[in-house]
């Protein structure tokens, strides 16, 4: 048990540091930085409302972005990129959300606690270079 949590410790803090390191330098005020995720967001259509009715119709939330050519990168790095981006939210649990990835198509399995969460985790899975497409097939739990 004990050797699990560190581990667990240990894999989340590569993931952070991964995470960190590649995270593009951003110039821009924060007032812009929040207004151009919730643009994202909208464009996503990753508004609560949005993910409360694709649950209730297919139980899942798919969301796909353009692939750059020659854009390469391997699973693993994916998994520990997106579960570094869940250690540093506050508001997600990388112990309740579990991450696969196959050639760029993430699937995120577990729990959130709002429909915003699950917007939330499959937006920053979306942002990660590499990621072609995002399947979650998270549910809301409180």
């Amino acid at each position: 048990m004990k050797r699990s949590v560190l581990l667990l410790f240990f894999v989340a803090l590569i993931g952070v540091i991964v995470w960190r390191y590649y995270q593009p330098v951003e110039d821009s005020s924060s007032g812009q930085r929040v207004d151009a995720a919730v643009a994202k967001t909208e464009d996503r259509k990753l508004t609560p409302e949005n993910i409360k009715e694709e649950l209730k119709k297919t139980g899942r939330v798919v969301r796909s972005k353009a692939r750059v050519v020659g854009e390469h990168i391997g699973d693993a790095r994916i998994i520990a990129v997106i579960k570094g981006k869940y250690v540093m939210d506050k508001n997600l649990s990388v112990l309740a959300i579990s991450v696969a990835c196959r050639d760029g198509h993430v699937t995120l399995t577990g729990s959130a606690t709002s429909a915003e969460l699950i917007g939330r985790a499959i937006d920053l899975a979306l942002q990660t270079s590499g990621v072609q497409n995002v399947e979650s097939l998270l549910v809301v739990k409180n």
